[in-house]
This record gives C-alpha cells, structure tokens and sequence, in this order.
C-alpha cells in the first residue's frame, strides 16, 4: 500500500490517471466546475492535482473517480481481487468447528488477523510536522472549496471525523460534511441516524465536552474506509487495515487524547459542546444531486491545526450522479457483498447500486430462489439492515444473468404484473431525501421480478425509457395530476408496465438522468398508485399541491452561468486539449425558483 496520500498521488500520474494544473485557481467555485467536467467526462476522466490554489497547499480532486483508480487506492489491480480475499476469510472462519484441531487450526488466522489491528504509538507522526495552537489557527489557511454557487459556505468534504464513545471508548471514523464558519469554528454534519451523532447524544447526557480530531489525506485506505458501512462498534481502521495487510500507526493528538493515522496530511483538533445551541447549517449541493437544506447541528471549536510540510489537500465534489462518490460505493458492492450474504441475507449471489440511484435511492438485488414470497422476505430484511434501511426502490431479480446488462433489467421490467410484484410500505429513508413529508421517513418501493426470465434483445434502443416498458408523461410542476384511464389509454402506453410522470423541463434528459430525476423527487407512499395493471408514478417536482410538502422545494445543483463561462474561458490555459462542456448546461432548465437557490 501506500506511505502517504503523495505515493498514491505518484502511482496515479505514472499510470496516467492524473493531470496537473498548474496554473492558479480559486476554490471557491473555480476548482469545482472543473472537477465536475473531468467527473462526468467518459470513465470518470482523470484525478486532478491544482498546483496554485491561493494557499500553501496544492488540491487534489477525482482522486477516487474511476473502477481503475479505486481499485489503485486500495492496492489491488482489480476489486474482484478483494472480493476473494474477503470471501476466503470468511470461508476460513465459518468452516472452525469447536473441536481441538479446529481451534488450533484457528491460531494462523488469528495471528493473521492481530497484524491488521490498528496500533497506537508513542511520539509525533508526520502529520504533526507543522503544530499551530492559539493565535496561529486558522481555518482560511487550508483551500477549503466551495462547491455550489448557493452553498451556504465553504465545506470540507472528505474529512475523516473521529470520535469516541464516552462510555465504551469505542472509536468512530466517519465521513460527514464540514461547512467552516470562522477562522476557529465549523459545523458538524452529523444526521439523525449516524454514530457520530449518537456520541453527541451521550456527551450531552453526562453533561461533558465532546473531543473530536478531523484528518485529511494519508493512505486512501483510511478514506475509504470511513465511507464503509461498518457495523457498530467495529473500528474502521480494522478494515482499512485488511486492506492495507498491515495496521494503521495512531498517533495521540496534541490538544486531546484522539488519535489519528500517523501519515495523513492534516488533522484539525477541537471539540463540541453539547450544552451549545447548534447552529445553522447549510445549504449544500449533496450527492443526491439537489441542495439539501439549512438544519440545526453542532459547532465543532477548532483547538489545532497539524499537517506534514509537504501537505495535500484531498477534496471530493457531490452533485448530480455520476461522481466521485459512485465509483467508492462500486468498492462497497464487491467488498461487502460477501459479509452481507453470510451475515444477513444467504440467498443474495449479487447487489448493484446503479449510479442515477445515488447510493440510496435505488438498488438491484440478484437472489437464488426457493419459494414464493422470498423476494418481498429479501426486501424487508434489507430495510432493516445498516445503511440498506435508506434504500427507498428495490428491485429483486433470479435471473442467473449480468443485472449491469441493460437487456436484462428492460426485458425484466416489460414483464412485471402488477400489483402481484409490487410492495409498497413505508420506513427509514435518508434524512437527505427532500421528497418525503417527515424528514428521515417515508414510502419505499419493492418489484419483484424473479418469475421472469430475461430475452434480451441485442439491437433494443435502451436510451428509450419504452424499451424498459416505461411509458414517460410530460406535465407541468403543480399542474393537476392527468387523467389517469386516459394517460393508461395513449399510444404507447398500452405495452408498457410503468408511467412516469415528469416536469417539462425534463424532456432533453437521458434515461439515466430521468431515472435521477424522477426517484430523487418520488414519495411511493404519496406519489405511487397502481390502476389497470400498472405502476404509475408522479415525479414532478412538488413546489405546489395541497401535501403537506417541505416549505422549500430544492432544486438540483448547477453551476452559476459566470463560472461556467471563466472555466471555458481558461480551459486551454489548465492544459487541457479537448474542450468538455459544463455538464450543468443540461440541467439548469430544470430550476424552478427565480433565483434558483432552493
């Protein structure tokens, strides 16, 4: 694996999976909008590395954004090597028996297993070269981006925040949005159903401050695995060291008793005072492609500031899919697939979370069946399980063929009887999700489609959502809902299973980006119903009607027409040969307020 954050950085440029800028750019705005083209460029474009970014600090970008590159951050040529590896331990520790032999034979692994422990040591690391206490703390000195032009600020967006568990002592390393208010203070983006908010929780109840260490860079490892749907209680740094084949080296904190990997780039040291008002934090453009909206949450007091002399700082960008973040939930697929069959659900052979789903919203579930019902039996059990309780459409497939192949979903989705394959229920959803009523909780969706066998055809349009026996209706945002005997009545209709209701100003989209659109903006329990044998589905924006809809409606995230024009402006002059146009040029007919800043 890899010393530092810099090695990986070098193994990527020699791979040809980065390019530099070396020109300045600004963060706020700037680095974003380039990094958005080179996402959405054709396999994820190139990691990017801005030499200039106004501070002493060069920006990475897109680190993440490619199978190729992940595969990289995690030492492995391919994912599927990790995916083997995972499945042979698990194969080792289920075949241990209680007998003498067995826990002898049992004594290698475990041996195996101790030098993948994370391990604290005395001293400073090299992420403590440079200490800045006091005075000398200062928020403003890190390329901090903002992403977004109605963002509420700067944020930190791939800070791995550690916390403790003040009556176990339990370490959490999680993922959560920093939005920084002053030279000394940021938010702590830590939502309802996160550990990080459950040890807020238990500090507040004994009436005690809250440390928390912030780091950034070092081993990619470390970042993936703060991403990782780890079960409680179990520390992160377990799994990266697995990945890694060797521990992560914790050194303790200058200002409190976290620690922290050793060689990352920087650590940012403070704490929260539960006994503080939270404050106001947001908007954000999120990943689910739409602004989430301001919320209460807790001020993190920065202490210190550490870093390496030589410090990268790693940022990443979410909007509207695809993005960095769909190639680290591909590295979720493979690796946990095995841990998920074993531990919760034997019949799953494979899980897939296609990318307009953005992680949550939509996922694909191939089972081996035994019996009737056992697809509705996968469904509930996968709603109640970790971070799969956020799924809100699930479809469950027997197929025995590739699920990623477009023929097989189409020509399974053409087949489906309904109501027969279709569960509607209500559950935990994403507290991100802005089409619910209630914050956190609201209709999910489950098709079964394991009766059908698959007949692809070879030459079939999949860019034609009928194809996928998908029938899309235009209408306005606020507009009644049309007739539905006479929508299910209209040409084209009468072969298809599924009607879709969108804005018009969708009607340019592709069907990946429809298939965003319509699921970011859908309640099933609100917005579904089932009428003479199919599934129909209002997925307009709700910005009028008599629900009890959130007061804002958000729109999706697009770059302002000003920095769209800099960063044409400039294209040639970052190095870059082939222009790439802004990506947000296809969805900025979809805002609906005047300002466009919902």
């Amino acid at each position: 694996m890899y010393k530092n954050l810099r090695e990986f950085l070098t193994r990527l440029e020699q791979t040809g999976e980065l390019m530099r800028v070396a020109v300045p750019v600004d963060p706020v705005l700037e680095i974003a909008e380039i990094t958005e083209r080179m996402a959405k460029s054709p396999g994820g474009g190139k990691a990017l590395w801005f030499e200039q970014s106004g501070t002493a600090f060069p920006v990475v970008t897109n680190i993440f954004g490619s199978d190729r590159r992940m595969a990289l951050a995690l030492g492995v040529e391919t994912l599927d090597e990790l995916t083997a590896r995972i499945d042979a331990l698990l194969q080792q520790i289920f075949a241990i028996r209680g007998g003498l032999t067995d826990k002898l034979r049992m004594l290698p692994l475990l041996g195996e297993m101790a030098r993948w422990l994370p391990k604290c040591v005395k001293g400073r690391g090299a992420c403590q070269e440079v200490v800045l206490t006091g005075d000398r703390v200062r928020l403003s000195d890190l390329p901090i981006l903002k992403c977004w032009p109605h963002d509420g600020g700067r944020f930190v967006t791939l800070p791995l925040v550690h916390t403790v568990a003040p009556d176990t002592g339990t370490r959490n390393v999680g993922m959560y949005r920093m939005q920084i208010f002053s030279e000394t203070t940021a938010g702590m983006h830590w939502q309802l159903h996160k550990t990080g908010e459950r040890h807020y929780r238990a500090c507040k109840q004994r009436g005690e401050r809250m440390p928390v260490s912030v780091s950034l860079g070092g081993d990619p490892a470390y970042t993936y695995a703060a991403t990782a749907p780890m079960p409680d209680n179990m520390d992160e740094y377990l799994l990266a060291g697995f990945i890694r084949r060797r521990p992560v080296r914790l050194v303790k904190c200058v200002t409190n008793d976290i620690y922290v990997p050793e060689d990352c780039d920087f650590v940012i040291e403070g704490y929260v005072d539960p006994a503080e008002e939270k404050v106001t934090e947001g908007p954000f453009g999120d990943h689910t492609g739409f602004y989430s909206l301001e919320d209460d949450y807790p001020l993190l007091h920065v202490t210190a500031i550490t870093h390496r002399r030589d410090a990268l700082y790693p940022a990443t960008l979410v909007g509207i899919p695809p993005q960095e973040d769909y190639y680290i939930s591909r590295a979720t697929e493979r690796i946990f697939l095995a841990p998920i069959r074993l531990a919760l659900q034997p019949e799953i052979r494979d899980l897939w979370l296609p990318a307009p789903g953005v992680a949550h919203n939509l996922a694909v579930v191939e089972i081996e069946k035994s019996y009737q019902g056992q697809a509705f039996k996968v469904a509930n059990s996968l709603w109640g399980a970790g971070q799969m309780m956020f799924s809100k459409f699930l479809l469950i497939t027997s197929c025995q063929a590739n699920i990623r192949t477009p023929g097989v979903l189409c020509s399974l989705l053409r087949q489906v009887s309904v109501p027969d394959d279709v569960l509607i229920t209500k559950g935990v959803l994403d507290m991100l999700d802005h089409a619910t009523e209630t914050p956190g909780f609201g209709g999910k969706l489950a098709i079964d489609l394991t009766g059908y066998a698959p007949q692809t055809e070879d030459n079939a349009d999949f860019g034609n959502p009928r194809n996928w026996g998908i029938f899309v209706v235009y209408a306005a945002p606020g507009d009644d809902m049309p007739d539905i005997p006479a929508l299910l009545q209209a040409e084209g209709a009468e072969a298809c299973r599924i009607v879709v209701i969108i804005d018009t100003a969708a009607q340019k989209l592709t069907s990946e980006e429809l298939l965003w659109f319509a699921a970011g903006n859908t309640d099933s329990a609100r917005d579904i119903r089932m009428a003479e044998g199919r599934i129909v589905v209002d997925a307009r924006s709700k910005i009028h009607g008599e629900h009890p809809f959130p007061a804002r409606w958000p729109n999706p995230v697009t770059a302002a027409p000003e920095t769209i024009a800099q960063v044409d402006r400039r294209w040639n002059e970052y190095g870059f040969s082939e222009p790439v146009a802004s990506p947000s040029l296809r969805y900025i007919p979809l805002l609906h307020s005047e300002k466009a800043d919902l």
